[in-house]
């Protein structure tokens, strides 16, 4: 998402504390810490991030009580050239910010909506067994903070959206984002890690230069963009996602919808491995993989040939008329035994 969109400091707190101090006394010490509180029971603060960039694997760490803290806000940033729109967020970021936890983990989720919102918001986390995700107990007006407490006990890729009246509003606005549900044990290494969530919207003019949500477009299921991350050219340019030849590479791929289903592909890439619709069911060698409104995958391949690869939503007007593209660049040694111009 490009810096236009506002994006804060992102409310991250780093699991061993919010300590900057580099020396070794001050490393130790916040180590200590977190094993204190772990010991007596008391919560972390959970590390969150917006996209592209996902936190630090969790690993093999027995289950924790952690914190998690989103704000709900309504601000005006870039959507296309130079047209803004009126976003819903959550942490100022379309997707709003990746949460990582791990399988038995209790999160202690703190919703809090910005004093100048115009609606109350909420959040219905997939990931959670509960009414409403969690939307039963934390519709929240503006200026105010709601909490509540759940167990993650479903391992797997899990969308999290507003469900707040009138929900495709909500959503069509980019109220969406994804929480990992890590199970015991830790996911398999790879080399680098990627966060992507595609999303519809659905626009009129409101003044010069700045769009908002329009519904007749939105029941008709006809939308002017199609978006990873919230913006044209999010991972394009400057913002192009990077690797080497040779590193695995894994995606974090969520469908925010609220209404079409995306059929995401890498063009000139095979995905080695996809966890289908986020779960635990892993389906191999690849080339294009569904995810609903709604739903999402997680992706793994490794980069053999140097060049620029393109993501797009291979229901492919999607892609070069209305925006549903990104590029890998990978750098690196040439392999001519895999890739060649030209014949034997």
């Amino acid at each position: 998402m490009s810096n236009k969109l506002i994006i804060p400091c992102l409310i991250v707190a780093l699991v061993f504390g919010a300590c900057t101090n580099n020396s070794d006394s001050s490393q130790n010490s916040s180590k200590q810490s977190a094993a204190d509180m772990v010991a007596e029971g008391k919560p972390e603060v959970a590390e969150i991030t917006a996209a592209p960039k996902v936190p630090a694997p969790i690993g093999n760490r027995p289950p924790k009580k952690l914190i998690v803290n989103l704000e709900t806000t309504e601000i005006e940033a870039v959507i296309a050239d130079s047209l803004k729109y009126t976003f819903w967020t959550f942490n100022n970021t379309v997707p709003g910010s990746f949460i990582r936890v791990r399988e038995g983990d209790e999160v202690e989720l703190h919703l809090k909506n910005a004093a100048n919102s115009v609606m109350p918001h909420d959040i219905d986390l997939h990931a959670v067994n509960g009414p409403g995700g969690g939307a039963a107990a934390t519709f929240t007006a503006p200026g105010k903070e709601s909490v509540f407490t759940f167990k993650a006990i479903n391992p797997g890729l899990y969308v999290y959206h507003c469900a707040a009246a009138p929900v495709p509003m909500h959503i069509a606005n980019g109220m969406y984002g994804l929480i990992l549900v890590e199970p015991a044990g830790g996911l398999k290494k790879v080399d680098r890690e990627y966060y992507i969530m595609q999303g519809e919207f659905y626009t009129k003019t409101k003044s010069a230069g700045l769009l908002e949500f329009n519904n007749d477009k939105g029941n008709a299921e006809n939308p002017d963009y199609v978006l990873f991350n919230g913006k044209k050219g999010s991972l394009l340019g400057a913002n192009t996602l990077e690797a080497k030849v040779g590193e695995t590479i894994r995606l974090f791929i969520g469908n925010g919808g609220p209404n079409l289903t995306s059929s995401f592909h890498v063009i000139g890439e095979i995905f080695d491995n996809v966890y289908v619709e986020g779960g635990t069911t892993v389906n191999h060698n690849v080339q294009t993989t569904v995810i609903p409104a709604g739903g999402s995958a997680i992706v793994e391949f490794k980069v053999n040939v140097p060049g620029e690869y393109v993501l797009v939503d291979h229901s492919i007007f999607r892609a070069f008329n209305k925006g549903a593209i990104g590029k890998i660049k990978v750098t690196g040694d040439a392999n001519p035994k895999l890739y060649k111009q030209g014949g034997f």
